[in-house]
């Protein structure tokens, strides 16, 4: 199993905004291509004092490599926009793709 992690820091002015376009907007997107059977979120608690805003890591689990790569070359750059266009300077985000073992 391939597992798509995206780590995403948002700032409290759009947080409650964010959490909600990501749960009913982005992320039923993201499974709409088919190349992903599933998803969790979670709120990251630990931080280091000097952090701010609210961080997230959401999960998305491919059956194999080659389903995540399709998405990332037909799907992610328009969805990415999206986001970068709706909440732009406002967030940071990044991705690691781990396997299972």
């Amino acid at each position: 199993m391939i597992v798509y992690n995206v780590t995403v820091n948002v700032t409290d002015q759009i947080h409650d905004r964010w959490l909600e376009w990501m749960l009913n907007d982005h992320i039923p997107k993201v499974l709409e291509t088919s190349m992903f059977r599933s998803y969790r979120i979670f709120k990251i608690l630990s931080r280091q004092p000097e952090e701010t805003g609210s961080t997230y890591s959401i999960q998305y689990y491919a059956e194999q490599l080659s389903d995540y790569e399709y998405y990332r070359d037909e799907f992610a750059p328009k969805l990415q926009q999206d986001a970068a266009e709706k909440f732009g300077g406002q967030f940071t985000a990044f991705r690691t793709l781990l396997e299972e073992i």
